[in-house]
């Protein structure tokens, strides 16, 4: 199938042979058939239309569901790990009440799970941050990809900027460092999914998570199958800790210099645990094609709206310190006059056309939120609009862990719908919603607030 990458003018028939289901995809493979090719048929007789031939019903799909939402796209593992690890450091600065790392929490020996201590707090995130800055430090600049980061690199090789991760270095690392190719190597793809879940384990026993409980079902599962393995002898050396592990005995008073000693010993051995052998299942049929049928796709400008999303999110983003765009990204409320001046840029700068502005307003249900929803809030903006909720002392580890997540969704997204409260993640953390972690009153309070963040982006 041809989608990204291929620009063939001549193209008049495109033919699906597989079934599509990313939004995405599926009008970049429309978009080959959109190309213009004057002459195509002769002096004066221009390309004006292209056939799809359709036989995996994905025009009945996305003609049936054209507001579908396309999934973000995944974060790699090395990513993953990259943030991870970024905000272990940061949790371990949290508990040790500083911002610069420096604190040197008294050694906790270890008195379980064979010879040797574990790492104290402050060599954990020593360690980790040697980790991260020595990762910085193998990207190659010669590389394209890394040079157009090249500020953010040179400026996190150097030690000093590793003292104190603020919420906004936090972003610019995860955001433009962890998704960069490096070079430096972390072991086999078991080993570094186990530091994941290790490092997941250590985050929600400092930030006391629910998701705790979760975490340490799938390490005892994991050390459980590495039990099944004792006939090899690097996993034998570490028999009594694989044990122990798996008795409930081990997790009272669990500590993060522990789970770092598990990770430790134990990420190497993970690549043994037996694959689950899969089962063959052959397949003998014959395809019948049907009768054709003709269909309507309203939305075919999609890819070309797609383009203009994307072309205007680099623009703004990169233009945030307009006035305009910095009260929108503060959440103070717009005037019509701003909203004026936003479409303004838009066109000045060539990045769309008058329809692409139109269709923004009733895709977003203004342009102000259209806007929002590219370029975010700014974090400490929204930080403020919900101290009240995070006050020390009055709100609860749940609570704190739902308000943070109400707080990542609007720096990124600008707005939040209060249904979204009901569904995933949020439900993850509070499976009825808001209403099980606060009163009514606070819920009260929260959607107002949600509310009157939504409405500061239309004037």
């Amino acid at each position: 199938m041809l989608d990204t990458g291929i620009d063939v003018p001549e193209v008049v028939n495109l033919v699906f042979f597989k079934q599509v289901r990313s939004k995405t995809k599926f009008w970049q493979m429309m978009g080959r058939g959109t190309r213009l090719c004057p002459d195509l048929f002769g002096p004066g007789q221009d390309k004006e239309f292209f056939r799809v031939f359709d036989y995996c019903q994905n025009l009945e799909f996305f003609g049936a569901n054209p507001e579908l939402k396309e999934a973000g796209a995944a974060k790699s593992l090395s990513e993953r790990l990259f943030a991870a690890r970024l905000d272990l450091v940061r949790a371990l600065d949290e508990k040790s009440g500083t911002l610069d790392g420096r604190s040197e929490p008294a050694r906790e020996p270890h008195q379980s799970g064979g010879s040797g201590d574990p790492p104290n707090e402050a060599e954990i995130r020593e360690d980790a941050v040697k980790t991260l800055q020595d990762t910085v430090s193998s990207l190659n600049l010669d590389n394209f990809i890394v040079r157009q980061h090249r500020r953010a690199v040179e400026k996190y090789r150097e030690p000093d900027a590793w003292q104190s991760i603020d919420d906004e270095r936090r972003k610019e690392l995860v955001d433009e460092i962890a998704p960069l190719p490096s070079a430096k190597g972390f072991g086999t793809e078991e080993a570094k999914r186990f530091d994941l879940l290790m490092f997941s384990l250590q985050l929600a026993l400092l930030k006391g998570s629910k998701r705790f409980d979760t975490l340490r079902k799938q390490l005892m599962e994991i050390a459980s199958a590495l039990e099944d393995q004792m006939g090899i002898p690097t996993i034998a050396h570490q028999a009594e800790l694989i044990e122990e592990i798996q008795t409930e005995q081990w997790w009272e008073g669990i500590t993060v210099p522990l789970l770092e000693l598990v990770r430790l010993r134990l990420r190497d051995l993970v690549q043994h645990i037996e694959k689950s052998k899969k089962v063959v299942v052959y397949s003998d049929f014959t395809d019948e094609i049907g009768v054709g049928v003709e269909h309507e796709l309203p939305q075919v400008g999609e890819a070309d709206f797609a383009r203009f999303k994307l072309k205007a999110r680099h623009f703004l983003r990169a233009h945030e310190n307009h006035i305009v765009l910095h009260k929108l990204r503060q959440g103070k409320p717009l005037t019509p006059t701003d909203l004026t001046e936003l479409e303004k840029m838009l066109l000045d700068a060539g990045i769309g056309e008058a329809g692409d502005i139109k269709r923004a307003r009733e895709t977003s249900q203004r342009f102000g939120r259209f806007v929002r929803s590219l370029v975010g809030l700014d974090r400490a903006a929204v930080n403020e609009a919900f101290s009240d909720f995070l006050s020390s002392g009055t709100a609860t580890a749940t609570q704190i862990e739902f308000i943070n997540m109400v707080i990542e969704h609007l720096t990124d997204q600008g707005v939040i719908e209060p249904a979204l409260l009901y569904e995933p993640p949020f439900t993850d953390i509070a499976p009825t919603g808001p209403d099980q972690v606060f009163d009514e009153e606070r819920v009260a309070r929260l959607f107002a607030r949600i509310q009157a963040i939504n409405d500061s982006a239309v004037a």
